[in-house]
C-alpha cells in the first residue's frame, strides 16, 4: 500500500507540474507536491547559481519559520557554507556519481542521519560539514529534512528540500531513496516549463532589440482598453518612428542601422522604466511605442518628451517622431485598442510631418483627433501603415 501511494504522489507531482504555465507556478508545484508525497511540513526549491558561488531559494511552501518569504527576493547561501553540496557538485557529480538524496537532522549526523548521506563513502566526514545545516534546522523548530539534488540536462540545477518538524518521525533511507525520484521528476516539469517560458518569449519578443513585438502589444492594449471600460483606467500610447533609418542603413550599411535600432531600444526601455508596468515594445522597421496602464497623460508625456531628447543626443540617426494617445486627454470615448493607436499613431504622422522636436499629444493638438477620425487615406498616405484602416473603427 506504501508503495501505490508513493506512486500516486508521484504522478500528482507531474501532473501538477505539467500543468503549471510560468515558472513559479512551475516551482511552487514542485514544492507543495514534494512536501505532501514525502509528509514534510515545508519545503523548498532552490537553484544554483554557478556564477555566484550561492544557492538561491526560489519558493518556500508550508509552515514557514520567521523571515521565510514564499517566493523570497534575496534568500541565498553561499555553497562554500554547505560543504555537501560543494561535495556533490564538485566531486560525486563530476565523478559520475548519481544524484542521490541525503538526509539531515536536528542532533546531526550522531544522532542517525549518517547512514542517509550522499553516498557511503560521505558518511566518515559528514560529522564535519553538516553543521550549517544543522543549525538551521534547530533554529526553525525542524527535526529533520532530506535534500535532493535537481538535475537538470546533465548538471546540477539545484536542489529539492523537504523538512519536518521536531519531534516528527525522521526521514530515513527509503525518504532519501524517494526524495531522488521525485527530483527527477521535478526536473523534467522544470524542463518543459522553461522550454514553454522560451518558446513564449520568442512569440512575443522583437529578437533584434529584445522588446516585445508587436503581438505582444495587440494582446497588452486589448486587456489595457478592457481595463478603462471597466473601470475608467488610463490607458496611454506612446507611438515612435525613428528618423533616419533608411539613410543610414543606405550610406553605413544594415549592420549599422541595427545597431541604430539597438541603442534606440535601450533607450526606450530606459524611458519606459520611468512608468511603472510600462511595456516597451518594437512594432516592426523603424516603430516603436510605449504601453502605460495607470500613470497619468501628464507622466507620460513627460517620459515621451525625455525619449525625444535622449534619441535627438543619439550618435547615430535623426532622433525620433514621437506620437501620444492618453485616455486622460480629450480625445473622446474610446471603446476598442485600434482607436487609441489610431490616435496615437496619427500624432505620430503630425510630429514626423512637422519634424517636431517634441511629442505632439492627441487631445492637446486639435488637429490629431480630426486627422484620426477622417476617411481612409490613399494607399500611398503615410497613415495607412501597418494595414490599419483609420476609418473602420467607429470609436
Amino acid at each position: 500500500m506504501a508503495e501505490d501511494a508513493r506512486l500516486r504522489a508521484v504522478v500528482t507531482l507531474a501532473q501538477e507540474m505539467a500543468a503549471a504555465h510560468t515558472p513559479r507556478e512551475s516551482w511552487r508545484a514542485a514544492a507543495l507536491g514534494a512536501k505532501q508525497a514525502l509528509g514534510g511540513s515545508f519545503a523548498a526549491v532552490s537553484v544554483w547559481e554557478r556564477e555566484l558561488g550561492q544557492l538561491r531559494v526560489l519558493v518556500n511552501v508550508g509552515e514557514r519559520a520567521a523571515g521565510e518569504e514564499e517566493f523570497p527576493e534575496g534568500e541565498t547561501y553561499p555553497v562554500h557554507q554547505f560543504p555537501e553540496i560543494a561535495e556533490f557538485l564538485h566531486e560525486e557529480w563530476a565523478g559520475g556519481g548519481e544524484p542521490n538524496a541525503w538526509v539531515e537532522t536536528a542532533e546531526g549526523v550522531a544522532g542517525g542521519a549518517a547512514s542517509a548521506s550522499i553516498g557511503a563513502s560521505a558518511d566518515a566526514s559528514a560529522a564535519g560539514y553538516c553543521h550549517q545545516r544543522v543549525a538551521a534546522l534547530r533554529r526553525r523548530g525542524r527535526g529533520s529534512c532530506v535534500v535532493a539534488p535537481i538535475v537538470l540536462r546533465g548538471q546540477a540545477w539545484g536542489e529539492l528540500y523537504v523538512a519536518r518538524p521536531a519531534g516528527a518521525p525522521v526521514f530515513d533511507r527509503s525518504d532519501a531513496d524517494f526524495a531522488t525520484v521525485l527530483a527527477s521528476v521535478v526536473a523534467a516539469g522544470i524542463a518543459q516549463t522553461e522550454l514553454l517560458e522560451e518558446v513564449r518569449k520568442l512569440a512575443f519578443t522583437d529578437p533584434l532589440t529584445g522588446l516585445a513585438n508587436r503581438r505582444a502589444v495587440d494582446m497588452g492594449l486589448d486587456e489595457a482598453v478592457e481595463r478603462h471600460r471597466e473601470s475608467g483606467t488610463v490607458v496611454s500610447l506612446v507611438v515612435c518612428d525613428l528618423n533616419g533609418l533608411k539613410r543610414v542603413n543606405d550610406s553605413l550599411g544594415h549592420a549599422v542601422g541595427d545597431r541604430l535600432l539597438e541603442r534606440f531600444g535601450s533607450v526606450l526601455s530606459v524611458c519606459g522604466a520611468m512608468l511603472p508596468g510600462a511595456l516597451a515594445a518594437r512594432l516592426g522597421g523603424d516603430e516603436f511605442c510605449l504601453l502605460a496602464v495607470g500613470p497619468s497623460s501628464d507622466a507620460v508625456v513627460k517620459v515621451a518628451e525625455d525619449l525625444c531628447v535622449r534619441a535627438g543626443e543619439m550618435d547615430l540617426g535623426e532622433g525620433v517622431a514621437c506620437g501620444v494617445a492618453s485616455t486622460g486627454d480629450p480625445i473622446g470615448p474610446v471603446r476598442t485598442a485600434r482607436r487609441l493607436f489610431r490616435l496615437a499613431d496619427a500624432a505620430q504622422y503630425r510630429a514626423k510631418a512637422a519634424r517636431s522636436l517634441k511629442p505632439v499629444v492627441a487631445g492637446r493638438d486639435g488637429a490629431v483627433v480630426r486627422l484620426a477620425d477622417a476617411p481612409p487615406p490613399a494607399a500611398h498616405d503615410r497613415r495607412a501603415f501597418r494595414g490599419r484602416d483609420p476609418g473602420a473603427d467607429g470609436g
